[in-house]
């Protein structure tokens, strides 16, 4: 590097350096919070692993009872708990997280903060899962948590209430993850880094994140139902009280099946990305693959009813979801024939990297193929859960996800660590671990046939299965060997691996343009791009960065910025300022979980203790936005001066707004769909005729559309520089106090209590949905009007302001809905 750009290097790295130490932890940029997902991911496989391993070594022989069927049941449910939840989501989130900016040209993700609070999330929720081991209380019901099985009655012990809320926090780290790699995609790419520009692993994990909105929501409710239904003896489940078990399978399944192509897509993108690098061509027919992208994560919802043939619903339906369940092979095969045809027209270079993905096209190609054949009505009745389904999972998952995350691994393994790897030991890891997992699984297709159920922790003898599973455990422990080689490969290679010059693949695309290393910042300058594969058309790119050739090349201000761009044509529209490392993300995971922990041992004083808490870190992480010190308009080079995210019409933290609503908005659609379910298909739903006083429903709502209007008229009274601003805020605070009172005492005295049924409990929970966001919005205009006295928001800084205004009136919009649904008996 010349001597400009090791001057600029140095400026750089005065204020993105994380602390040193332990004070490391601290540290909220997109590399270490990547890095942290990435490793405590890996680590939960090798613990999941270790799960299976005493499975199989169970399963070796016929009569074996070294396990007894609890603790072999709980082993089962931590160990799809661990894969499914703390592992292959997770992992996968954690290598966008680090990736995507370094791809797009970008600093940074644009929420740091929130990057670093989901991590902490991932990991508290974590160890709180395998915590319930040291109580003798792990989860035992499978990793789907199917009711009846997991209710109250049937599972007494803390087991079920472990899994529930440690999997709903797990998912907060997945929603925030999907909230900044969406914002982070779309208005944080480099200048001329258009739509049709993005590289392709881009585009898929912008596809994956848009799923993940749409996908979580759904579990996390089912897990708050049945949560209240056990620890507060609400109704969801209960058929002899209006309602139906078949509604947890469908809350389950509307996110479960999605979540297969949530971990696919991904991997999918890292295909793509070895592909071309390694045929040293772009990949064939790359608006063909965008479409098949985009294609396969809509009709991927259209399948949940798939895991659910053999539960009696009516045969028409099935046929459509049979057919639904064959048609989403078409966009995969497309992304199949894309890569081949890529390989084909290349000059293709054989690497370990490859080998991965070469192993993948054969073993995805035949989990898709009984994949088919499970879609098929007659053929999985006949399969349902038997060890069949087990081996086509774990095809589906393990071919379609483990192979190319170790491609993955071994790609960008140089740009992690900045050695180059050797290629014989990676070698031997390849072909070992390719052989122990067909080994482990093609056995389970014949034994599943053969009437083996999945989740049998022993088996008499003579039934034909033994030496089909001897050959599975023996293959096992082969997987693990080679597991274990890939892992020793990794750590030489990390230690011993010889230096490169940043680029040792020869790739094309931004992140190979970063000086060796992987500086804090990534880029010295903002580069502008007008190729796909800028770095082989543009090849003078990597110095021209370097030496601050391009845009925010002037560190002298000592803030860490990146630049917002249009979420189109990626034109400058904004310098996004960035906060620097602290405390603050752990301390609101650890409150938290100090919430949580509270539900677990039926202690009020312990979750309002850690709602309060909770509340008061994220209101002291919002008095310090990253821009306060900054001023309105920012020179981001080439004499351009650009507004900062605090002024600008099109700042970063509306667009995290609009989306956490959205997954607010999906999750109240499907408690909206288990009403109407239960209305529908619950022999015993009634909607009770005690719901007495029409008219207090009408006033409370009343109370509510007033505190909506007075808000709004907050937000013109800042426009125009008013004192008005304050009283309206006052205004609508008193209106929404008023308004929680009245819903208090019209839920208290006019509607039966939740225990009494399904429809009381499904009213009460609708309307707690609202009250919580009512409240969080009141908390917020409350907020802003304190921020309003102090002088930090005013007509032109009015970011916070418009998050306000518009958190109120989505509260508003359901209250609106939640009314409706309560009167609705009664005006029909």
């Amino acid at each position: 590097m010349t001597r400009p750009g090791v001057q600029l290097h140095e400026r750089l790295l005065a204020f993105w350096a994380n602390p040193p130490g332990w004070r490391a932890a601290s540290g909220v940029n997109h590399t270490s919070v990547g890095l942290r997902y990435i490793t405590t991911g890996f680590l939960f496989f090798l613990v999941g692993g270790l799960l299976a391993m005493a499975m199989r070594a169970q399963l070796a022989w016929s009569g074996n009872t070294d396990l007894g069927p609890d603790a072999y049941n709980q082993l089962v449910t931590m160990h799809g708990t661990t894969m499914m939840f703390l592992f292959a989501v997770p992992i996968l989130e954690g290598l966008g997280v680090y990736l995507i900016p370094k791809m797009i040209g970008a600093r940074d993700l644009p929420y740091p903060r929130l990057g670093a609070f989901g991590y902490w999330c991932f990991l508290l929720g974590g160890i709180f899962l395998y915590a319930s081991f040291l109580f003798d209380a792990a989860p035992d019901g499978g990793w789907f948590m199917y009711v009846p099985l997991n209710d109250k009655q049937f599972a007494p012990g803390p087991g079920a209430d472990f899994w529930l809320l440690g999997v709903t926090f797990v998912e907060i780290s997945a929603l925030t993850a999907a909230v900044e790699l969406v914002v982070a995609i779309l208005k944080t790419r480099a200048p001329g880094m258009t739509l049709a520009r993005m590289p392709l692993f881009a585009w898929y994990m912008l596809a994956t994140a848009f799923m993940m909105l749409f996908a979580f929501p759904p579990l996390i409710l089912g897990s708050v139902l049945l949560e209240l239904e056990r620890s507060f003896g609400f109704v969801f489940f209960d058929v002899t009280r209006g309602g139906d078990p078949l509604l947890w399978q469908h809350l389950f399944w509307i996110f479960g099946h999605p979540e297969v192509y949530l971990i696919f897509l991904p991997a999918a993108g890292i295909v793509s990305v070895v592909v071309e690098t390694f045929a040293r061509r772009p990949l064939v027919g790359y608006s063909w693959v965008v479409a098949a992208i985009l294609g396969t994560a809509v009709l991927s919802f259209g399948l949940w009813v798939h895991h659910m043939y053999t539960t009696g619903i009516p045969r028409l339906s099935l046929s459509f979801f049979s057919a639904a369940s064959m048609a989403v092979a078409i966009p995969s095969g497309v992304q199949v024939f894309a890569w081949i045809a890529t390989l084909w027209h290349g000059r293709p270079v054989l690497s370990v990297p490859l080998l991965y993905v070469l192993g993948f096209f054969f073993t995805f190609v035949l989990g898709g193929l009984t994949g088919v054949m499970v879609a098929l009505v007659p053929f999985d009745w006949q399969v349902h859960d038997s060890h069949f389904v087990v081996a086509h999972l774990h095809y589906v998952l393990f071919g379609g996800m483990v192979f190319p995350l170790f491609a993955g691994l071994y790609y960008w393994w140089p740009l992690f660590t900045g050695r180059t790897p050797p290629r014989r030991l990676g070698t031997v890891g390849f072909w070992v671990v390719f052989a122990g997992f067909h080994a482990t699984f093609l056995p389970m297709h014949l034994t599943g046939m053969l009437g083996m159920p999945r989740r049998v922790y022993t088996y008499a003898e003579g039934l034909g299965w033994e030496w089909l599973n001897l050959v599975s455990t023996l293959g096992g422990f082969l997987l693990t060997c080679g597991i274990a080689v890939v892992v020793a490969d990794l750590v030489l290679h990390w230690r011993r691996g010889e230096a490169h010059d940043g680029n040792p693949w020869q790739a094309g695309t931004l992140e190979w343009a970063m000086r060796p290393g992987v500086p804090p910042y990534n880029f010295a300058s903002i580069p502008r791009v007008h190729e796909r594969m800028p770095l082989w058309q543009q090849p003078e790119l990597p110095l021209a960065i370097a030496q601050g050739g391009h845009l925010l090349a002037a560190p002298s201000a000592g803030r860490r910025e990146t630049l917002g761009t249009n979420a189109i044509d990626a034109r400058p529209e904004q310098v996004i300022c960035l906060p620097s490392q602290t405390w603050l993300p752990l301390w609101a995971a650890l409150t938290t979980l100090l919430a949580l922990t509270g539900v677990l041992v039926q202690s009020a004083v312990l979750s309002v203790l850690g709602t309060l808490l909770t509340i008061a870190v994220l209101l002291g992480w919002a008095a310090r936005p990253s821009y306060a010190e900054s001023p309105v308009h920012i020179d981001a080079g080439a004499d351009r001066p650009l507004p900062n995210q605090s002024v600008s019409p099109a700042a970063p933290g509306l667009w995290g707004l609009r989306l956490a609503l959205v997954a607010s908005a999906v999750a109240i659609a499907h408690l909206l769909f288990a009403f109407f379910f239960l209305w529908t298909v619950s022999p015993a739903w009634t909607p009770l005729p005690v719901l007495s006083s029409r008219g207090m429903p009408f006033i409370s709502l009343s109370l509510l559309l007033s505190g909506g209007v007075l808000v709004q008229l907050a937000w013109r009274g800042l426009m125009k520089d008013s004192r008005a601003f304050y009283r309206y805020c006052l205004g609508a605070l008193t209106m929404g106090i008023a308004f929680l009172l009245l819903l208090s005492l019209w839920l208290t005295t006019h509607v039966p209590p939740p225990p009494t049924h399904a429809y009381a409990s499904v009213i009460h929970a609708l309307h707690g949905f609202q009250a919580v966001h009512l409240s969080a919005a009141m908390v917020l205009v409350g907020f802003v009007a304190w921020r309003w006295r102090r002088g930090v928001v005013d007509s032109t800084h009015v970011l916070e302001a418009r998050v306000a205004v518009e958190a109120w009136h989505y509260a508003v919009v359901i209250g609106v809905v939640a009314h409706a649904v309560a009167l609705l008996p009664r005006l029909s």
